[in-house]
């Protein structure tokens, strides 16, 4: 419930007197010149002069036309509410009507509290009591707030009062509930409302709809029929989309075509539903086709097709749409970065946001700046991320959770640590997703016993861990050798903190138990689980043979991992790191036929680089950079500075059997982490830390030269891999060889 500075049980007693009509009655000068005017008003100027001359002429003082003045003062085009409340608190005995305008006024505002502020004061000043217009009003600003006791209070009230079987306050208390996600509720007073206008099934069904039970909403839709009762435009909003919730596009077609058969009338809100069912359905070609034909179309109906479009990767169409559209608000703007990142496409997503920026057409809000320091996390690309943080201090845009979050995993996932921690200590309300964020910042960079005692003080702060959290304080003591600790908290979970544990936790402990050495302990784990292996398990469980070189179990947990998963790259490669390490190449040279036999691909390693701003890529043994020539010239300098101190290449990370020992050392050298650090070397300053993100595990060798080249070249170097940070500085990585 959302919290109020209002009583929300102690409600003043009604005036048992006979409640008033529901219309403005009380005219004692109906016909009075000046009255005509407020009507005609076309600013809020001209309606301050009115109300000066009102008070001159002691109109004002008359309850009629004082009501006239407020309506205009609070629902006018050019309405100012702090203004009609001035007005409003200037009048002497304000009649029924005036208390409802003002009270409908404040519960579609910003601010719908004061509607239930401005109704506690009506009950114990006004002469009259509330009727059916004040309840719908009040009922609104509970359903606005969220705030069920508040909104019970005057289920209660109407229910001792005669206006119990109303049908317009039965509909208003079916919309609250629904806004409340209490749908029993909700369709208990449906049932009880004697008299069912179309009203009352459009609430129901919209509720059923927004709690997420499209069926529900179906069922309704059919009994609305058998009723005899014909469905609207507003109705069929609702079950357009239930439908699209459900994904059903043979049953939204038969909507759309209901809609025809049955005459009902086509607006641009009901187009613009059947849009957004064809695109949720994944039909973006009956989208396509209705857009087309539209009469009337909206920002709505634009950003609706290019939504469709991103969802089925068709970017090409989505741009040209993009391009077309009369007016690009900020929710188009959303659409394309949004989607662009959600689709592990974060450098397209950051070019969008870059064009939003130059071209100043609209304001990011809050899921711009969401959605953007999402993109810079997946990158690894911290200056866009300090320039977004810089951008909401500048604004005076207040730090709400979604933002926080979003903030410190982008510090966290770009290496930046402190800032991520600065962040956090820098907002007093952290809820549990702020607290998880921070733990998972600390344990990707390898701070488990830090990540401990964050999740303490969390608990402390009275904040209820959720599965996300304990996923990340597993993965903190897996990355840092706390086995005790981590199987204390998962066998806590459930009993202690009442989060049942998941597929993520399972692998999390065999993750943990392999790691360090319990391999057959792993084996057992697994064995016993309440739930079906799934392959990230069987993975955990290989990642971990490969570590301790056990051949026998990574054959079977690969067997088993290839079983789930037939076309999993990754197995194969565990599997073939394995075999190399243990010099067993006739059984690597077994893998990749059978990988080319069945057509799947390894991964290629990408590692990037940031350099003023500019994200750089490499592939392994790339050629393609402007500055190729001097990059592999500082390749074999390295090559030969480290040679020179004893360094020996580990040829065991060879995926492939390469007969000449030159042709191995070449083979290792040209991994793309090299060519990004190497890179970094000749075009930083050497106060500047190199930070290199790789989209898979760091090798063994890689991690050794990584090691060397800080210590060498008195570099600090950051190298984010697929699940950690390794902070390389004076020849030591942060992992302390635990990875």
């Amino acid at each position: 419930m959302a919290a109020l500075s209002v009583p929300v049980l102690s409600f003043p007693h009604q005036r048992k007197l006979p409640t008033s009509s529901t219309v403005n009655n009380d005219l004692r000068f109906p016909n009075y010149p000046l009255l005509s005017l407020i009507e005609q008003c076309t600013s809020l100027k001209e309606l301050k002069q009115i109300h000066a001359q009102m008070l001159r002429t002691g109109l004002f003082f008359d309850p009629f036309s004082a009501s006239k003045l407020i309506t205009v003062c609070a629902m006018s085009s050019f309405s100012s509410l702090d203004y009609a409340h001035q007005v409003f608190d200037q009048i002497p005995k304000p009649n029924l009507y005036t208390w409802n305008t003002i009270i409908r006024a404040y519960a579609s505002s910003s601010d719908p509290i004061q509607s239930i502020v401005v109704f506690l004061r009506m009950l114990d000043q006004c002469c009259e009591s509330p009727n059916k217009y004040t309840y719908p009003f009040v009922l609104k600003a509970a359903s606005e707030l969220k705030a069920s006791r508040v909104g019970r209070g005057f289920h209660g009230m109407v229910m001792k009062s005669s206006l119990a079987s109303d049908v317009f306050i039965l509909n208003s208390l079916v919309h609250f509930y629904g806004s409340c996600d209490d749908l029993d509720s909700a369709y208990r007073v449906f049932l009880n409302i004697p008299s069912k206008d179309v009203v009352s099934w459009n609430s129901m069904i919209k509720a059923f709809v927004e709690g997420d039970c499209p069926d529900e909403a179906f069922q309704l839709f059919r009994e609305m029929e058998m009723e005899n009762l014909k469905p609207n435009d507003i109705t069929m909003v609702g079950v357009l989309c239930a439908c699209g919730k459900k994904a059903d596009i043979e049953f939204g077609r038969w909507l759309c075509s209901y809609i025809q058969r049955n005459g009902i009338a086509v607006n641009l809100t009901l187009n613009n539903a059947m849009l957004d069912m064809y695109v949720k359905c994944g039909s973006v070609e009956d989208a396509k086709e209705l857009f087309d034909k539209m009469p009337e179309r909206d920002v709505v109906s634009w950003t609706t097709m290019l939504d469709g479009y991103t969802r089925m990767g068709k970017y090409d169409e989505a741009l040209r749409v993009f391009e077309a559209m009369p007016n690009q608000d900020i929710a188009a703007w959303n659409v394309l970065i949004s989607s662009y990142e959600q689709n592990g496409m974060p450098k397209e997503a950051l070019s969008v946001f870059h064009k939003l920026q130059v071209s100043k057409s609209a304001k990011p809000d809050e899921v711009t700046l969401v959605s953007s320091l999402s993109a810079c996390s997946q990158l690894g690309s911290i200056d866009p991320g300090r320039w977004i943080h810089i951008y909401i201090k500048r604004q005076g845009i207040k730090l709400n959770c979604h933002l926080t979050t979003s903030l410190i995993d982008m510090y966290a996932k770009c290496g930046d640590l402190e800032k991520a921690l600065e962040v956090f200590d820098s907002v007093e309300r952290k809820d549990v997703y702020v607290w998880s964020a921070m733990i998972a910042g600390l344990a990707m960079h390898g701070c488990g016993r830090a990540a401990i005692d964050l999740f303490y003080e969390m608990l402390k702060a009275k904040v209820k861990p959720n599965a996300v959290t304990f996923t990340n304080i597993l993965c903190a003591c897996s990355h840092t050798g706390l086995l005790e600790e981590g199987t204390s908290l998962f066998y806590q979970m459930e009993p202690v903190y009442k989060v049942v544990p998941g597929v993520k936790h399972y692998a999390c402990m065999v993750d943990m138990l392999g790691r360090s050495g319990r391999l057959k302990d792993s084996l057992e784990f697994i064995e016993k689980m309440p739930i079906p292996p799934t392959a990230s398990i069987w993975g955990a469980l290989l990642g971990a043979c490969r570590l301790h070189g056990n051949v026998e179990l990574a054959e079977h947990a690969c067997g088993q991992l290839l079983e789930l998963d037939p076309r999993n790259h990754g197995a194969y490669v565990l599997l073939s790191n394995i075999y190399a390490r243990t010099d067993k190449w006739d059984r690597v040279s077994r893998l990749r036929k059978a990988m080319r036999d069945s057509g799947i691909k390894k991964e290629p390693g990408c590692s990037s680089i940031e350099i003023n701003g500019i994200v750089h890529e490499f592939l392994v043994g790339d050629n393609s950079h402007p500055l190729c020539k001097d990059i592999y010239e500082k390749l074999d300098e390295i090559a030969a500075t480290l040679k020179a101190i004893g360094y020996v290449p580990n040829k065991s990370h060879l995926l492939q059997l390469v007969e000449e020992e030159d042709m191995k050392e070449q083979a290792l050298n040209l991994h793309s982490e090299k060519l990004a650090i190497a890179f970094g070397l000749i075009s930083t300053a050497p106060s500047q830390p190199i930070r290199v993100v790789k989209n898979l595990r760091v090798c063994g060798d890689c991690h050794a030269v990584a090691k060397l080249v800080s210590k060498v070249y008195k570099r600090e170097i950051l190298l984010r891999d697929r699940y950690r940070f390794h902070h390389f500085k004076d020849g030591h990585c942060s992992c302390g060889e635990y990875w």
